[in-house]
């Protein structure tokens, strides 16, 4: 536990003084529809549960309140069994795919329990398997196996030990909801093409996708690499895109302007932006195919966990006071009742 809290100080101040995220659409908590809305068949049985996948560099403990809200309120949800430190492979902007294969565990697991969260079992993922994969998981700023483009990866098998359950031919289909990076990375999951070697053919097993704090918008440099493949094809599922509105680039401390720096794809230095406090609303709608939702006055996450008032001690603040977070009771039936409706 140690070990993940200090890989997520070091690694979110060493990125703070580049950033995030990109630009600004002031909305209030409405929904609207995307262009492409996609709609599950009629025939499908959908199971009443969830997997959620947790954002960059963090892990399945940060998120345990939220899925036991979702749970409290008529919707079953698992977080994908990882602690933050198996992001250590990604960093840098590389291959996804060592969460795609957690992504695609947890989630045939839990179909297999026929929604039974209590029964998705772990699997076996040490430190060499981490340090190997570091240095082999192909892409990034680093162009490790040759490229950072994601059709030209090389094909690297992650490490770590993901067997899969058999699954019976009227196996149902489970929503799946995605916080910050993990929003596009479940984007990748879904589609039929071929990621780094793999299609996941995700949308088989899910019948919706929200999206939390995601940024889905194109911009430079290798960590969008993924994005850019993901926005090559509308949603395949029906997906709701949520944002946050209510923090200004310009006000709310270094780390809120670098990230909506680093998502902007014309270059500006973020302080004309506003959204969550790390992803502008912008990108966080910019989701072909998606219904959206924009949230009034919420947090990218829940800041009270350890060296958070380090690396974004305004946001911290912020919401040691009350500020609300997406995982937040009276914000979680705003996006929650949308998946609850139509499972």
């Amino acid at each position: 536990m140690f070990l993940s809290r200090f890989l997520l100080v070091w690694v979110v101040a060493a990125l703070s003084a580049p950033s995030f995220y990109c630009q600004a659409l002031q909305l209030g908590g409405i929904f609207s529809s995307g262009r492409n809305k996609n709609q599950p068949r009629n025939d499908e049985r959908k199971i009443q549960a969830a997997v959620l996948v947790p954002g960059f560099l963090t892990g399945a403990s940060e998120f345990q309140s939220l899925c036991d809200n979702l749970t409290e309120r008529g919707l079953p949800t698992v977080a994908v069994p990882m602690p933050a430190w198996h992001w250590l492979p990604c960093l840098g902007g590389r291959s996804a795919r060592p969460i795609l294969e957690r992504i695609d565990f947890t989630v045939q697991h839990l179909i297999a329990a026929d929604g039974d969260i209590t029964k998705v079992p772990s699997f076996q993922y040490s430190l060499k398997d981490a340090w190997e994969d570091f240095w082999t998981n192909p892409g990034g700023v680093a162009q490790v196996g040759g490229s950072q483009r994601v059709d030209e990866y090389p094909i690297v098998e992650p490490r770590g030990t993901f067997d899969l359950p058999e699954l019976p031919p009227n196996a149902g289909k489970i929503a799946l909801i995605g916080h910050s990076a993990g929003g596009w990375i479940s984007r990748a999951y879904l589609s039929s093409r071929s990621y780094g070697g793999k299609a996941y053919e995700g949308s088989k097993y899910i019948h919706s996708l929200v999206t939390l704090g995601t940024p889905h918008q194109s911009a430079p440099g290798p960590a969008f690499e993924g994005v850019q493949w993901c926005n090559e094809e509308p949603a395949p599922v029906r997906s709701l895109a949520v944002g946050g509105t209510g923090f200004k680039g310009d006000e709310w401390g270094a780390m809120t302007q670098g990230a909506y720096s680093f998502c902007c794809n014309q270059g500006t230095d973020g302080t004309s932006y506003t959204g969550d406090g790390m992803t502008p609303i912008d990108s966080a709608l910019s989701f072909d195919g998606a219904e959206q939702l924009a949230i009034q006055n919420v947090t990218h996450f829940s800041w009270d966990t350890f060296g958070a008032e380090f690396v974004a001690p305004e946001l911290a603040k912020d919401y040691s006071n009350g500020r609300p977070w997406y995982g937040s009771k009276g914000i979680v039936e705003k996006w929650a009742d949308w998946i609850v409706q139509h499972a």
